[in-house]
């Protein structure tokens, strides 16, 4: 797709003493702040505050982060063993910030891997600048996913489908145009005349908030509803097609993605529309079998209780505040990564996919 991208989730500019910015999404969709983070405690802040989120864009984050850790290093001309040190606590702790998006880790470990295979650099610079380089690389890498997702997912696609998706998946969530909502852009961009049903996304309201924001961007035709409205919807014969993200995918297929995503699966299958999950094939963990062994993040109570700052609950009631769920395999139709569709969705071939990557 040739249409330019009218924002970016993370920059970096200069060299390895430069700076990164993330476009923040706490501020959206009514102020569009980019956020200078300085240090590796703004980095994991950001994520853990959801300034940056998103599992593509997390991992990306983390991999400039690990840059922005050694800053210090590079201008104290610190030995280069003390700054692979640095570096390597930086990974440690960045891994803290979120445990479900497995892309997180899998480009923590591509900087450990940088780290570990470059002990006699000769000094903090040039580790600056090949750790520079690697994020650089996970960046541009995940532009090029975002891209062929866009193709193959605007395929499943026919001339006046209804879609719907759930929660953010667009290039606020990526490097560039998304996975779920690449395949939404790319489809609205060669032509298709389809309109987009946005589930609102509770608690934090990344459909309303974010995904209706980026459908406004690329003037994509498109209908905010309730998380609640969205089996009846598909009754009224509104929805051809579902299609979400992941935050991570197990070796049989089962995907764990924003808490409201397995309900989805289920009103989509008793409703007879496929439903699709897109995703690079990084968003995938191997050495995971079932959904169950997925860990799911807990966030705050606060998050529904007071949600946008407004006490909404009693004072000290019990709150269940899971960020994720899991959807099993049964219930998806296909995997859209960037490599090419999974169908049907078992052990053997999401497997094979994952290996043809590494291959």
């Amino acid at each position: 797709m040739s249409q330019a991208p009218p924002y970016a989730s993370i920059t970096w500019s200069g060299d390895s003493l430069g700076e990164m910015r993330v476009l923040d999404q706490t501020e959206l969709p009514l102020n569009l702040v980019m956020r200078p983070l300085g240090s590796v405690q703004e980095v994991h802040e950001a994520i853990v505050a959801l300034r940056v989120r998103g599992a593509p864009a997390i991992g990306i984050a983390a991999a400039y982060g690990v840059v922005v850790a050694l800053q210090d290093s590079i201008r104290n001309r610190a030995a280069t063993a003390v700054a692979s040190q640095v570096a390597r606590n930086a990974c440690d702790y960045l891994a803290t910030s979120r445990p479900t998006a497995v892309n997180l880790f899998w480009a923590l470990d591509r900087m450990r891997r940088k780290i570990d295979a470059n002990p006699s650099v000769a000094s903090a610079v040039e580790l600056g600048n090949l750790l520079l380089r690697e994020a650089r690389l996970i960046h541009d890498e995940d532009r090029s996913m975002c891209h062929a997702i866009g193709d193959y997912g605007a395929s499943l696609f026919d001339e006046g489908f209804g879609v719907l998706t759930h929660c953010n998946t667009g290039g606020l969530a990526t490097s560039e145009y998304g996975t779920a909502l690449a395949a939404i852009i790319t489809a609205h961009a060669v032509g298709k005349k389809i309109h987009v049903f946005a589930d609102e996304t509770r608690p934090l309201l990344q459909g309303a908030r974010l995904t209706m924001w980026e459908l406004q961007q690329y003037g994509v035709p498109s209908t905010l509803i309730c998380d609640s409205m969205a089996a009846q919807v598909m009754r009224e014969g509104k929805i051809q097609a579902v299609i979400v993200g992941a935050d991570r995918i197990t070796a049989r297929g089962d995907t764990a993605n924003k808490i409201g995503t397995y309900g989805v699966a289920v009103a989509a299958r008793h409703h007879n529309i496929p439903f699709y999950v897109a995703a690079p094939t990084s968003t995938f963990d191997l050495s995971i079998i079932g959904g169950d062994s997925i860990p799911i993040e807990q966030r705050k109570p606060e998050e529904i209780t007071q949600g946008l700052g407004r006490r909404t609950a009693p004072p000290d009631c019990m709150v269940y505040n899971p960020a994720f769920d899991v959807t099993p395999a049964e219930l998806i139709t296909a995997i859209v990564t960037e490599r090419g569709i999974i169908h049907p969705v078992d052990e053997d071939r999401v497997r094979a996919m994952v290996e043809k990557r590494t291959a």
